[in-house]
C-alpha cells in the first residue's frame, strides 16, 4: 500500500501560525534576553548593515514592538523562531528582557515556520533563500541536502527521457513539490534549474550575493568568467557603478575580445558527469537490482555505456565479459 505524504502547513507566516491551535500558545510575556538562543540552522545569515542600524535606532526609541516568536526548551531557555533582527537591536541598545510569543513545535514546524516567516517578510537574499528551502526539504524527505539535489536531477533527467519514475523516487519528487507550493515561489523543476545552481558559483561572486551586493541574474552572468583577475574587475565594477545586465554582458565582451585564444576554450561540460553520479546514488537506494529482469537491463544500459566510453581495446574486453 502507497505511504501517504503528510501534508505541508500551508501558513503564510508566524501571524497564520498564530491564529490556529490557540491553546498551544503562551501569552505574550517578557523574558531574559540571554534566555533566548538562536538555531543554528535560522535560514538569516546576513544582515544589511544599514537596515540594521535604522531597527537599532526604532528599538533604541520604541523597544520591542512585535514579540519574538520562540520555542521553549528544557532548561528553561527559548529557543529563537521568528525576530532575529529584533533580537540583535534588543541587544544592540542593551535591553535585559524583550517580549515574545512561546509556543509548542517539532523541528520540522520551527524551521517551515522560519523559513515562511523570513520569505513572507523578503529577508533573505537568494543564496539563504536556495540553502533554507534546500534544509526544509531535507528535513521533511529524511535525506541530507546532497540526496534532495539528487531527486530532483534524477527526476528531470527521467522526464526528459521518458523514463518511469521509481515509486520511492516518485513519492519523494511529491513531496518536494507538496513543500514547494506551500512556499508558493516555485515549483520543483524552477527551483532546480534557476535556484541550485546559485549554490555552485565561484566564492567572489556568492560571497557578494549573499551579502546583498548583486542581483542573482547577474551573478549567474559573472560566474560565467573563468578567469578569476578578469571576474574580479567585472564583478568590482558592476556593483560599484551598479550596471544593469547588458552593460555587465557589454563589459565581459569587451574583455573577451581582448584575450588569446588559448583563453577562450570553452570549460567542460559537468553534466553528464553530474548525472552519472545521481544515477550512481540513485541505483544504491533503489531495489531495482532485486527485480531479474530490471537487473538485465540495467546490465545492459551499463554494458553499453562502458562500450561508449571505452578504447577500442577495452571495448573489446567489456564485449567479452
Amino acid at each position: 500500500m502507497r505511504k501517504k505524504i503528510p501534508p505541508v502547513p500551508q501558513m503564510r507566516g508566524v501571524q497564520d501560525l498564530l491564529s490556529v491551535h490557540n491553546d498551544d500558545v503562551q501569552p505574550h510575556n517578557e523574558v531574559a534576553i540571554d534566555k533566548i538562543k538562536v538555531n543554528s540552522k535560522q535560514p538569516k545569515r546576513w544582515f544589511d548593515p544599514l537596515k540594521m542600524a535604522q531597527l537599532v535606532e526604532s528599538v533604541r526609541e520604541y523597544g520591542i514592538l512585535e514579540p519574538l516568536l520562540v520555542r521553549p526548551l528544557d532548561n528553561g531557555e527559548y529557543e529563537l523562531i521568528a525576530g532575529e533582527r529584533r533580537l540583535r537591536a534588543a541587544k544592540e541598545v542593551k535591553l535585559t528582557e524583550v517580549p515574545i510569543v512561546s509556543k509548542e513545535l517539532s523541528d520540522k514546524q520551527a524551521l517551515s515556520v522560519s523559513i515562511l516567516e523570513n520569505l513572507q517578510r523578503e529577508d533573505l537574499n537568494p543564496v539563504e533563500e536556495v540553502e533554507a528551502v534546500l534544509e526544509l526539504l531535507a528535513i521533511y524527505l529524511d535525506v541530507s541536502t546532497d540526496e534532495v539535489k539528487s531527486i530532483l536531477n534524477v527526476a528531470a533527467n527521467a522526464k526528459k527521457r521518458n523514463i518511469e519514475l521509481t515509486e520511492h523516487v516518485s513519492r519523494q519528487l511529491e513531496q518536494i513539490e507538496s513543500t514547494l507550493t506551500s512556499i508558493g515561489k516555485f515549483n520543483a523543476e524552477s527551483f532546480r534549474t534557476s535556484r541550485l545552481p546559485l549554490l555552485n558559483l565561484p566564492q567572489d561572486v556568492l560571497l557578494a550575493l549573499r551579502q546583498g551586493q548583486l542581483e542573482y541574474t547577474k551573478a549567474r552572468v559573472i560566474a560565467r568568467v573563468k578567469d578569476d583577475s578578469t571576474r574580479a574587475v567585472v564583478l568590482e565594477k558592476a556593483i560599484d557603478e551598479d550596471l544593469s545586465l547588458t552593460q555587465i554582458k557589454e563589459l565581459i565582451k569587451e574583455f573577451d575580445n581582448h584575450l588569446p585564444p588559448s583563453e577562450k576554450e570553452v570549460a567542460p561540460d559537468k553534466a553528464v558527469i553530474q548525472m552519472y553520479t545521481d544515477l550512481g546514488k540513485l541505483l544504491k537506494q533503489s531495489k531495482v537490482l532485486s527485480d531479474a529482469k530490471k537487473r538485465k537491463k540495467v546490465e545492459k544500459l551499463l554494458t553499453d555505456l562502458g562500450k561508449l566510453l571505452a578504447s577500442p581495446e577495452e571495448e573489446n574486453s567489456i564485449s567479452n565479459s
